[in-house]
């Protein structure tokens, strides 16, 4: 007689109930969850570092596997493992960049599909640098923001900067497509350099008005990371976050987005960054966050068995 499982407010609240283990154990899984408490990079309201714990304690609500109106099961079978937190120093950003990089590299190792919680956005940086192994390597960015800028309040560091410095770092980086830009304020250098690189840049406009043509500009036949910044989504949706910029994503565009690229695409990892749980009291952000994860790894694992 199996034993009954916890109810969702009880228990330890790893990543959809997954084992705990170390990045640097004897483990192997389909699914490796990393968590990156790191926000002292941010340009306005602080709180992204506590997005790991509340995303776990959020993911109890979607525990694998699922059964669906119409009988279909997902993720059966598909072994997740949850590795804890990134140690990080407080106020070492070097430091911390490369405890991230190393300890996602650990993790690499050991899963088919890491799934980085952050964070503010300029851990995205440290990331992508242990994905430099990976052989012709393409961005899908939900973002508000461009996240492109050179320098900002004279540091290069910033959560304005991650995929600048991804590029000058990383030769195996090719191109990066950032759907839902929007808001008042660009850095025209920073929109000169993404365009000189050939990035594909869709503002939430052209989502708003052909949904389907925005589907036919994501890449095809690569390998895609996913840095999802909650900030792409409309804040009437997912208040929860640093910088929030009107009229944005929906929940189901911004998964149809996820699952067009999933389709066609070979998803090597993603990052969730800029959740600001402390700035939603509804919890209603990491809630969605959350499922979003899970149903972009439903549509991983459909798409590419």
């Amino acid at each position: 007689m199996s034993m009954p499982g916890h109810l969702t407010y009880s228990g330890i609240p790893t990543f959809a109930r997954a084992p705990l283990v170390e990045p640097s154990g004897d483990w192997q899984a389909d699914v490796a969850v990393l968590g990156v408490p790191f926000d002292i990079a941010l340009g306005f309201r602080p709180g992204a570092r506590f997005a790991p714990r509340a995303l776990r304690e959020a993911s109890l609500r979607s525990v694998p596997p699922f059964t669906g109106l119409d009988g279909k099961t997902r993720l059966a079978g598909v072994t997740f493992a949850d590795a804890s937190d990134v140690i990080l120093p407080s106020l070492e950003p070097q430091l911390a960049h490369d405890r991230i990089t190393e300890t996602a590299r650990q993790v690499r190792g050991r899963c088919r599909v890491p799934v980085f919680l952050g964070g503010d956005h300029s851990v995205s940086y440290p990331l992508l640098r242990a994905l430099d192994d990976v052989p012709e390597l393409h961005i899908v960015q939900l973002d508000a923001h461009l996240d492109f800028t050179d320098i900002r309040n004279d540091t290069k560091w910033s959560n304005s900067s991650p995929f600048r410095r991804a590029c000058e770092a990383l030769p195996n980086l090719k191109h990066i497509t950032t759907v839902g830009l929007r808001g008042l304020r660009f850095d025209p250098e920073a929109v000169a350099a993404a365009r000189a690189r050939g990035h594909t840049l869709i503002p939430m406009d052209d989502v708003s008005a052909d949904l389907a043509g925005v589907l036919e500009r994501l890449p095809q036949g690569k390998n895609v990371y996913f840095s999802i910044d909650v900030d792409g989504f409309d804040p009437a949706v997912i208040p929860g976050t640093s910088s929030p910029e009107p009229d944005g994503l929906t929940y189901a565009q911004g998964m149809k987005i996820l699952s067009a690229a999933a389709a066609k695409n070979n998803v090597v990892g993603l990052d969730l960054v800029e959740l600001a749980p402390g700035l939603d009291p509804s919890g209603r952000s990491e809630l969605l966050m959350a499922r979003l994860i899970m149903e972009t790894l439903c549509e991983i694992w459909e798409t590419q068995e």
